[in-house]
């Protein structure tokens, strides 16, 4: 610091000897000047804070996903960490390990009252014998109740996020302002604790009998409302097949769908995440938004023993059977005797029609392969 300082006065000593009648040029001095001063500015340590303003990330442009809690009386986060957590390779099954983070969900066991038990059958029938492959096992769980209907009135307010064992998405747990009965429904992408969500199932027909009274809905994530009365273009969700009916379609973790066309009687056409466009009564419900837990398609379990824990047995290749347990087993090598890919009991598995009749309320069926 010492020696650039003298570095600058010798170049204005020089400067003013060497033209005394021009005038000298400021740019290389100026530079100089404002370079020193920088590094003093660098130098010098400073008291005051440095706020920096953290943008919450939106979910979708044309949707309000900040609901109506404000920043500051919200502790927790509505989005995890977008970076997965892995850990240290100490062991073979944390090598691969990839989970997403669950940082922002409650830590605490579910409402006592939502939840029952549940009695796994192994995937074993009435007689004893197995009719569903490749189960069995796992660790004890309890199933918990969600509201599919949303057909009780008024506000709620959104009290926490929890992790459901039984589903791939987030679940909130939502308590009426007026009633303070508590629900869990499956948590729409970007709600975080302390906003609010309304359910406009009952208003729906209120709207038949008064016609001529007009009602505002808000549109935005974690309402629940009639397809005929949601704006064309809108992401929705947990979509109903009936008129009173519930949730049905569009409820694991990340998917979505979107309406394309609706109207005041009739069906409403539904674009689905594989692209099938699908007739949806109008009066069938369905909650603005996508589902929370984006990420999960990403996820990897690492070992073997974490499906075991999931209560998935392990899965044996047709290749690896005799002949007579499967139509691929059997031969010298690796021979399924020149047979397409099809399951133990003959049907095929990859591409092959299966479909007798075809389904009246798709209008576009999705694209295959």
């Amino acid at each position: 610091m010492f020696r650039l300082g003298r570095v600058v006065q010798q170049i204005t000593k020089t400067s003013a000897v060497i033209r005394p009648a021009c005038q000298v040029k400021p740019t290389a001095v100026e530079s100089l000047l404002g370079r020193f001063s920088q590094l003093r500015l660098y130098s010098t340590p400073t008291n005051t804070p440095i706020h920096t303003e953290v943008s919450t990330p939106s979910f979708l442009s044309g949707f309000n996903t900040q609901g109506s809690a404000t920043a500051s009386g919200v502790q927790t986060s509505a989005f995890p960490s977008t970076q997965f957590k892995t850990k240290k390779p100490t062991t073979p099954g944390k090598r691969w390990l990839k989970r997403v983070p669950r940082d922002h969900l409650y830590k605490g066991k579910a409402v006592r009252a939502l939840t029952v038990a549940k009695r796994g059958s192994g995937g074993r029938n009435n007689t004893g014998r197995i009719t569903i492959r490749h189960r069995g096992g796992g660790h004890k769980r309890r199933i918990r109740i969600l509201d599919w209907q949303r057909q009780e009135e008024g506000t709620q307010t959104v009290m926490r996020l929890e992790h459901d064992p039984g589903r791939t998405a987030w679940i909130a747990l939502l308590k009426n302002d007026a009633t303070e009965k508590l629900s869990y429904i499956v948590a729409p992408h970007g709600v975080k604790p302390g906003d609010k969500v309304v359910s406009y199932r009952s208003s729906g027909k209120e709207q038949e009998e008064a016609s001529d009274i007009t009602r505002t809905v808000s549109i935005d994530p974690g309402n629940c409302m009639p397809l005929k009365m949601i704006p064309v273009g809108t992401i929705i969700h947990n979509i109903g097949l009936k008129r009173n009916g519930p949730a049905i379609m569009t409820r694991a973790a990340g998917t979505y769908a979107q309406l394309i066309q609706t109207g005041e009687t009739g069906y409403a056409q539904v674009r689905l995440s594989s692209g099938e466009v699908r007739l949806v009564p109008v009066d069938a419900c369905a909650t603005i938004g996508a589902v929370s837990n984006p990420d999960h398609q990403h996820e990897m379990l690492g070992k073997a023993g974490r499906s075991r824990w999931l209560g998935i047995r392990p899965t044996v290749r047709g290749m690896a059977m005799n002949a007579c347990d499967h139509p691929h087993g059997g031969g010298r090598g690796k021979s399924k005797g020149n047979k397409d890919p099809r399951s133990p009991w003959g049907v095929l598995a990859k591409g092959g029609k299966t479909r007798k009749s075809p389904n009246q309320f798709v209008v576009k069926p999705r694209p295959r392969r």
